[in-house]
């Protein structure tokens, strides 16, 4: 995987499956996995016995993991996916659009 294409959060756009074409916010990154977590998007049901926290037991809706390959860096001046390059900025490396030049800082 790209050591730094996509980071918490960063706004996201998703460009396979369910939720194509949707927007959201990166709360997770699992490297190992390759997954991401994005807010709102990917929701699915899980159940939870009965127990001292919910005495009649619950379905709740979570977010579930989505696969980096699966998500592009949203840039709001273009208003679509793009591509990521690393720019020199001073002492330090920044994420930048390519098509733009949009800093994802």
């Amino acid at each position: 995987m790209s050591i730094s294409r996509i980071k918490t959060k960063d706004t996201v756009i998703v460009i396979a499956g369910e939720d194509a074409g949707q927007t959201g916010t990166v709360v997770k990154i699992n490297r190992a996995k390759g997954t991401a977590v994005v807010e709102g998007l990917n929701m699915v049901k899980k159940t939870f016995r009965r127990s001292q926290d919910r005495p009649d037991g619950a379905i709740v809706e979570i977010e579930a993991p989505i696969a980096l390959s699966n998500l592009m860096p949203y840039d709001p001046k273009q208003k679509k996916g793009v591509r990521i390059s690393r720019v020199r900025e001073g002492e330090r490396m920044v994420r930048e659009a390519r098509g733009s030049g949009y800093r994802f800082e």
